[in-house]
């Protein structure tokens, strides 16, 4: 409907489908009946053509991305998705997509074409037929390596499927069907059913009764406004201003004066005693860090005709000056003293780049302040000039928290066992700046291919 890149975050809006999931209807109910799969197998073959038509590789089609609606199927995420003008490369050489439903050219980071998506429509309807994966679960390693080296096992299937999901899954891309081959095979398989509606009441019987969606909330119509009929209009001479004060207009006049010197009274303590707070704050700290004092606290003027602004405060160094001679971040007490956090969305960390706590943070090379690293004792961020500590709990990290929480970190290469997406991890640079990483996407299946994608936050000079 409506999309914004370049929001923070990026954000896009789609059309609600009242409807399951395939793999939430499969899980529910168990494997679907023929004709069911067949009407599948239909309808996303023709949503793959409007894709396709547009120019588009979905590249991560699977069951939890076809939705079930009362007229047919929905396939929805394109997050990965590629356009067919662009490379038929993933963007940086890796494999992209969901391990048990990719092509043997997507899990070897081959090229992607729109034949890539019909051999994920076999293994969607495989699912759908079998209610499991065809090519069976496990580590995603493992999973992968039966794609690109083992023929699929179609014996569980049923027998009208096989044909059909056979030329889907075979492993040249150039021998599998098309979209309109699918379509063409699923009508002569449906035979008078194909012309005759039975969609709806085969998806009725999968998914349930249609969900229902309230409609709207009527905006409220105002009651009718009463129109008054005036009255024949009469003109009198100009009424004598009384000569006699209004003595209640001269009280409500004198309380407004007094409320009014009260409230800039009140206002002018409050401001002096915030002065005060903060003043004695910035001592506070000044003495929990240890900072040296040769001079004792200011004293108060016996003479109170001396103005305040003739006397002489310490300094945070202990030394005495003038009003006036500070910076203004010394005398103001509405200065910000939080650093600005400066956002960069969707970085990447392979083995080939890395971040920098200095623009461009994207680099291309391993020169950064950050790497990524994948040995045999596990995937880790590792770092020459900077420390980590992952926050375990809620979403949403501070900067308090990560100093609280780097004020004694001493490790430079960070394990990320426990990681997964949405972990927190801070890092503090040698020169005071902190980051906060987020993982949104972390790969590590395969070593050699491992990748991850994060959010970065920097505070400059934070620490």
């Amino acid at each position: 409907i409506d999309a914004d890149a370049d929001g923070v975050p990026p954000w896009l809006a789609t059309l609600y489908v009242p409807g399951p999931s395939l793999a939430d209807a499969v899980g529910r109910r168990g494997p679907l009946p023929v004709p069911a799969v067949l009407w599948l197998m239909a309808g996303v073959a023709e949503a793959l053509q409007a894709i396709h038509g547009a120019g588009i590789v979905h590249r991560d089609l699977k069951p939890s991305n076809v939705l079930l609606a009362a007229d047919g199927p929905r396939v929805i995420d394109f997050g990965i998705s590629l356009a067919a003008d662009a490379t038929s490369h993933t963007a940086t050489g890796f494999a992209v997509g969901t391990p048990q439903f990719m092509a043997p050219e997507q899990a070897t980071a081959g090229e992607v074409t729109q034949a890539t998506d019909v051999f994920a429509l076999g293994q969607t309807a495989a699912f759908a037929a079998l209610g499991r994966p065809l090519y069976g679960d496990g580590p995603a390693a493992t999973v992968l390596y039966r794609i690109v080296h083992q023929e699929p096992d179609l014996s569980p299937l049923p027998e009208r499927l096989r044909p059909l999901i056979a030329r889907c899954l075979a492993a040249d891309p150039g021998e599998r069907a098309t979209s309109a081959d699918i379509l063409e095979w699923c009508r002569e398989q449906l035979g008078a059913d194909a012309d005759a509606g039975a969609g709806p009441t085969v998806w009725q019987e999968v998914t349930g009764p249609e969900v229902t969606v309230p409609s709207p909330v009527p905006a409220p119509v105002p009651d009718p406004t009463r129109v008054l009929h005036p009255g024949p209009l009469v003109v009198t001479g100009p009424q004598p201003q009384s000569t006699v004060p209004d003595a209640r207009r001269t009280r409500r006049r004198r309380t407004a004066l007094i409320t009014a010197a009260a409230v800039t009274a009140g206002a002018l303590v409050l401001t002096g005693f915030a002065w005060m707070v903060a003043d004695a704050g910035e001592r506070f700290r000044d003495w929990v860090a240890g900072a040296p004092s040769t001079t004792p606290g200011p004293q108060e003027s016996e003479d109170p005709s001396t103005p305040e602004s003739a006397t002489t405060s310490p300094t945070a160094s202990g030394h005495g000056s003038e009003a006036g001679g500070g910076t203004p971040d010394e005398l103001s007490p509405t200065a910000p003293r939080t650093p600005q956090a400066v956002p960069y969305p969707l970085q990447r960390l392979d083995a080939k780049s890395s971040l920098s706590f200095k623009e461009p943070v994207q680099r291309e090379d391993r020169k950064g302040d950050i790497r990524f690293d994948c040995e045999d004792a596990g995937c880790a961020l590792e770092s020459d000039t900077s420390v980590f500590v992952q926050l375990f709990g809620a979403s949403g990290a501070s900067l308090d928290e990560c100093r609280l929480l780097l004020a004694s970190a001493e490790s430079r290469r960070w394990p990320l066992a426990a990681a997964a997406n949405g972990s927190q991890i801070c890092v503090k640079h040698s020169s005071g700046d902190i980051a906060l990483l987020v993982l949104q996407t972390k790969s590590t299946a395969l070593p050699e291919l491992a990748f991850l994608q994060l959010d970065m936050t920097v505070w400059r000079k934070a620490a």
